[in-house]
């Protein structure tokens, strides 16, 4: 571990804002955010170093100055709105002043910097600590919870009903006890004399210091957050430039999983920020609520949080060195969406169990899945064996066509007592809301869905209550794969495809194909709902691990192809993905027994502080590939952990006698992919491309050359009368013929980079 006073000095890079222009103009602000700018030669610069200039909240900032020369005694002085605030200054180095300005009143503000002859203007935008700022108008109703919400000391945060979703900021100190193995209160008995168990943390500098941790917990944009870092309460508090002494400098954000009844409610838990492994290396961690994803379903409302709950940690704090994002499941959406949408935010992620978005991959796996478990089930119960529904499907086991069927409650607005779970919908984790919900009787009433939750995004259907949905079958072949491969028949495939239907827009089953809205399906692709890879992610580093999960018993959403889509968009946008490791069948545990996830941990400090600290021209995209350590590479586990103690074999003590690297690919030789083998979903057993982001396809007439079997001419007769309009053409993208529109989006009511 390092203090944070180690690297201020020799690696305070500052984020290159814009292009030097007149003395006296405004300072040009890039909407990029890469982290890792080359330093400017000439001139002043003024940044605001906490957010966005236009994106400030709570009526404070931090500022920074910067001479490309170190001053020689000319005056820097600093106005806001026509007042001297240079005595805000704090010196940082010789070139580098900064200031925390705070009582910033809501809307513009003007901050002029000089030094001699040279100024820069600098125009901050401030909105309320509360939000919105980018993510359109708060959801209603939203159920408060800070009385609900437990600290980190095992206190309530809130002090009843009537504290709503505002709080007062509150401290306390936890530490980890050797009797305990566990996190425990701290308090000094008798006033005076610290508990007797805490551990002791020894720095590879030799220097001990005990393992208290310091945790804020606070409130933004309605999400409850927590901020945690070692800190010793008899230290000095730390600030912006006193950085506490056992803080290394660097940021994780944690994030929580989940999506179904995440809506509607400010939470009572979030990514969790007592994570021993890292605190104990030095990290500071932070997450909130509505980062935790079955809380909020909702991407782009966290990242507003990531950006609001960023910028406080940097006001209190100051900037870190870099910040890592991680999370399995959920938490990869957040972790990949930010860092392509808002790049900035993070500087790498470390992710499990992963999927591109929810938009996407996920949501079209679970409607298809619901589709066919009704098809199955309902529509044609003696039609197809087992084998040949999971053929059809496409997944590793047959029991996850019913259990996905059982994962598209995200998009079905109606709870039916008594009702299938595989038909359900309407989910909700706040009781109150369980009588506030849509039924076909109350129109008005809640609708609890993904497509809902996102309706700034998506819009209303005109004359509706209902937001708009990308969401479309027509023209999919579903069972295509396996009719080419002999499983099903050409009678089964002709059956299946005239008789399973769709969604209306309260996903009950109607005989024709759903079609997604046009205006939608553009705004997820062009905002970024829909993974892109080409933003942000273009040069960021991403660590990308799981457990195996496609051959579970019961079924499992959290499937190995999905990864791959991820990394096919990353090479479609790129024309790489360098930037993606893979690592698939390890323990992933933070200890020396199981040492998988905290190298994952060390690999990435490298790669990141390889880029901080290279003073090249080169490109950010380019520095990202240089840096990647040579020890971090894809590799998968040859026998993964399940598997030995089922055959009654314990664990080899040494991880890395079983890991085996080597690239791993969807298709193709090799023990890993021998070992791990990736299961199709419906879509992709139906043609559609790895990456699976196509929401409606684009439409031709079917060609026997697409298939594996002979058709009669009454055959494909009927094939081409159930398929009227046309089977998709893979080939040709979306039908929207949309694109990402670029980063920094917002849905207001920030008007900068407004996507209407």
């Amino acid at each position: 571990m390092y203090s944070v006073n180690q690297f201020r000095t020799a690696l305070l890079l500052p984020l290159l804002l814009g292009t030097l222009i007149a003395c006296s103009s405004e300072e040009t602000v890039s909407t990029a955010g890469a982290n890792f700018a080359p330093q400017n030669e000439t001139g002043l610069h003024l940044r605001a170093v906490s957010s966005k200039p236009w994106l400030v909240t709570g009526g404070d900032v931090l500022v920074e100055l910067e001479l490309a020369e170190p001053s020689a005694g000319a005056p820097i002085t600093l106005e806001l709105n026509g007042i001297d605030v240079s005595d805000r200054l704090v010196r940082v180095n010789s070139r580098v002043s900064q200031a925390l300005l705070d009582g910033l009143p809501e809307g513009d503000s003007l901050l002029l910097a000089r030094a001699g002859e040279q100024q820069r203007q600098l125009r901050l935008t401030n909105y309320p600590s509360t939000g919105p700022i980018i993510s359109g108008p708060h959801e209603t109703p939203f159920f408060c919870q800070t009385a609900e919400f437990r600290k980190a000391n095992g206190e309530m945060f809130g002090t009843g009903p009537e504290s709503e979703c505002e709080a007062p900021l509150q401290t306390d100190y936890v530490y980890y006890s050797t009797e305990q193995q566990s996190f425990v209160p701290y308090a000094l008995t008798f006033g005076v004399l610290p508990p007797i168990d805490v551990a002791e943390l020894v720095s590879e500098d030799g220097e001990s210091r005990p393992f208290i941790v310091r945790v804020e917990t606070g409130v933004v944009n309605r999400a409850i957050y927590e901020i945690a870092m070692l800190h010793d309460p008899a230290d000095p508090d730390p600030d912006p430039w006193t950085g506490s002494a056992g803080w290394n400098g660097k940021l994780v954000y944690t994030h929580g999983g989940g999506c179904r009844s995440g809506w509607f409610q400010q939470g009572t838990v979030t990514g969790g920020v007592l994570r021993k492994g890292l605190l104990e290396r030095g990290y500071a961690l932070a997450s909130s609520t509505l980062n935790v994803f079955g809380q909020n379903c909702n991407d782009l409302l966290a990242s507003e949080t990531h950006i609001m709950v960023k910028e406080r940690f940097i006001e209190r704090f100051g900037e870190p060195l870099y910040t890592v994002a991680t999370g399995v499941s959920g938490g990869s959406y957040q972790s990949h969406q930010t860092a392509d949408n808002y790049p900035g935010v993070f500087d790498g992620i470390i992710v499990g169990l992963s999927f591109p978005d929810v938009t996407s991959s996920t949501i079209f796996t679970l409607s298809d899945a619901r589709l066919l478990h009704h098809y199955f089930t309902q529509t044609a119960p003696e039609g197809f064996t087992e084998a040949q529904q999971q053929a059809v499907a496409g997944f590793g086991v047959w029991d996850s066509i019913a259990n996905l069927a059982r994962g598209a409650a995200r998009l079905d607005p109606i709870y039916t007592p008594g009702g299938e779970a595989e038909e359900q919908g309407g989910e909700v984790s706040v009781a109150a809301l369980e009588n506030m919900r849509y039924s076909r009787s109350v129109e008005t009433g809640v609708r609890a869905t993904v497509y809902d939750h996102t309706v700034n995004v998506y819009g209303l259907v005109p004359d509706t209550r209902v937001a708009r949905r990308p969401l479309d079958n027509e023209g999919v072949q579903y069972g295509l794969a396996a009719l080419n491969s002999g499983e099903i028949s050409i009678r089964q495939f002709l059956d299946l495809n005239r008789d399973i239907g769709g969604f209306d827009r309260d996903m009950n089953h109607v005989p024709q194909r759903h079609q997604s809205d046009p205006e939608a399906a553009r705004r997820a692709i062009e905002s970024g709902r829909i993974l892109y890879g080409g933003a942000g992610l273009a040069s960021t580093p991403v660590i990308d691990y799981r457990t195996y999960t496609d051959a579970r018993e019961g079924g499992d959403i959290h499937m190995l192809g999905h990864q791959f889509s991820t990394r096919q968009r990353l090479a479609t946008a790129n024309g790489h993905a360098e930037n993606h490791v893979m690592q698939i069948g390890g323990r992933w545990g933070f200890t020396e027994q199981a040492p998988d996830l905290g190298a994952l941990f060390r690999h990435m400090d490298a790669w990141l502080m390889g880029i901080r600290n290279d003073g090249t021209t080169s490109d950010l995209s380019e520095k990202v590939r240089a840096h990647k350590p040579a020890g971090l590479t894809d590799a998968c586990w040859r026998e993964p952990e399940a598997l030995l103690l089922e055959a009654g074999r314990e664990p080899a003590t040494d991880a890395s006698r079983q890991r085996l690297e080597q690239p791993q690919s969807y298709r193709g030789s090799g023990e890993c992919t021998a070992l791990y083998r990736a299961f199709s979903t419906p879509r992709h057993a139906a043609g559609a491309p790895l990456a699976n982001d196509v929401v409606a396809c684009h439409l031709r007439s079917p060609y026997r050359s697409d298939y594996a079997v002979e058709f009669s001419e009454a055959e494909f007769a009927e094939l081409s009368s159930i398929f009227s309009t046309g089977v998709c053409d893979w080939s040709r993208g979306d039908r929207s013929g949309a694109s990402h529109q670029g980063v920094w989006k917002s849905f207001g009511p920030s008007p900068v980079n407004r996507l209407y």
